[in-house]
């Protein structure tokens, strides 16, 4: 979920205290290695944009095997420093054996909305962990305030290479061992209002 970290628990946690009580908390809370975060609330563009991109991935994955899951799904990460769970706004799921209990471990792809607010997050922290899944083919930034996507995709000699759609006219790409996904920005970002200095004209 790319939404600021609210607040910090003032005591580590084991993850099966975590999962326990992560079941009744009024607030998503993320899990890094022993530390408990509570998220901030999202704003009405990162809530707009959630919808739309669930609805999209949805629809172009209906009928195959990976499946597309929205901001409730977890991630599962084993990084060296310990356990981690992070609520990403979106991933594609292509193992039927990877089953968890509101989480998985081995996502195809994985999707943040960046907001200034959660952009060290997002392409530093978060990206360095989810970039170290095995399975992992995609890591696609979706930025908030102005229609611009970044497809961080995985290549056939294991490295990884960004692709840069800028403007509501363009169309986003995930390939791959996907297959082929387009994602058009104007849907993406229907009903989405930009601030007025990164209006769609100015970002295209």
């Amino acid at each position: 979920m790319s939404t600021a970290l609210a607040e910090v628990l003032d005591r580590r946690m084991s993850v099966h205290e975590y999962r326990l009580t992560e079941e009744q908390s009024e607030v998503k809370r993320e899990y890094l290695a022993g530390y408990v975060y509570a998220m901030a609330g999202a704003s009405e563009a990162h809530n707009l944009i959630v919808m739309n991109l669930y609805a999209m991935l949805h629809s172009r994955l209906r009928g195959q095997l990976c499946r597309a899951f929205g901001s409730d799904m977890q991630v599962r990460l084993q990084q060296p420093g310990g356990t981690y769970f992070y609520y990403p706004d979106a991933m594609i799921a292509c193992d039927s054996t990877d089953v968890g209990h509101g989480w998985r471990e081995r996502p195809a792809a994985l999707f943040e909305i960046v907001s200034e607010s959660t952009r060290r997050t997002d392409e530093r922290e978060k990206r360095m962990a989810y970039l170290s899944l095995g399975s992992l083919v995609a890591y696609v930034r979706i930025e908030q305030d102005r229609p611009a996507v970044f497809v961080e995709a995985r290549t056939n000699d294991g490295g990884w290479e960004i692709t840069e759609f800028y403007g509501l006219e363009a169309v986003a790409k995930l390939t791959g061992n996907l297959g082929m996904i387009a994602l058009p920005l104007a849907e993406l970002y229907e009903h989405v209002s930009f601030p007025a200095s990164r209006n769609g004209a100015s970002a295209a």
